[in-house]
């Protein structure tokens, strides 16, 4: 497949500016994320910076970085414009879209986002995590898939299951495993290309979930499942926590 890994990041967030450049256990969490995408051995792996301060941050300590238009609306465009930029001879058959605030992934996550796309039918691979409790479950932040794998999600790690619908409320319903969406995604080349010319669509409007889009537009997304889902960091809350968990593994 020959994938590259890109792992987008933006000064610019909403609930958490400067985010990509926060500390953690005394190093930016871009680092962190690189380091565990550097640690899976998938491939070669990129920051695709909307800002110079994340460039010099990545170039100080060795990693590759590429400047892309701080103006695009997504890091799914962000990931088709480094690709773009970096590979135009498209050698690279397979884009990886790694979060630049998973500072907490395990690196095995990222052979596992590949592994839908073993079905030629496929045309976006993801992951998903079993919902543990009631919380996960009612939190609008948790974004829910409803798919159904062969087992009932009760043995192995290596079932893939087609991802029918996203949505930030607890779906399917009736008695059964519920599925926490991690927003990585592994894009066939020509995909990510055709996703990123497509037009907003009614329901990613609507749930505020972009990989609806896809759906909606008749691509095919795979779901390869994790035992647990990484913590991502949003808000300050979150970024203590991250704080707390990277202190506790590094003593």
């Amino acid at each position: 497949m020959s994938p590259l890994i890109v792992i987008p990041a933006r000064m610019a967030s909403t609930r958490l500016p400067g985010k990509p450049l926060a500390d953690i256990g005394g190093r930016p969490m871009i680092l962190h994320v690189l380091e565990r995408a550097l640690a899976s051995g998938v491939g070669r792996v990129v920051v695709a910076a909307a800002d110079e301060e994340i460039v010099a941050c990545v170039r100080n300590a060795g990693g590759e970085v590429v400047l892309t238009d701080p103006e695009l609306p997504s890091g799914s465009d962000r990931a088709h414009a480094a690709a773009e930029l970096l590979d135009p001879e498209r050698r690279h058959k397979v884009v990886v879209n790694l979060q630049g605030d998973l500072p907490g992934l395990d690196p095995q996550s990222l052979r596992a986002v590949l592994a839908p796309l073993s079905d030629d039918a496929i045309s976006i691979g993801t992951l998903v995590a079993p919902i543990h409790d009631a919380e996960e479950a009612a939190a609008d932040s948790v974004v829910k898939v409803a798919c159904a794998f062969q087992d009932n999600g009760v043995a192995g790690t290596d079932a893939v299951a087609r991802a029918l619908y996203f949505s930030r409320v607890a779906i399917p319903w009736g008695a059964g495993p519920l599925w926490h969406h991690v927003g990585v995604y592994a894009w066939r080349r020509d995909a990510l290309e055709r996703f990123v010319a497509l037009p907003e669509s009614i329901l990613e409007r609507r749930e505020k979930l972009e990989q609806l889009r896809a759906l909606e537009a008749g691509m095919a997304i795979g779901c390869a499942r994790i035992p647990v889902a990484p913590f991502g960091v949003d808000t300050p809350d979150d970024l203590a926590r991250a704080r707390r968990m990277i202190e506790r593994a590094s003593a």
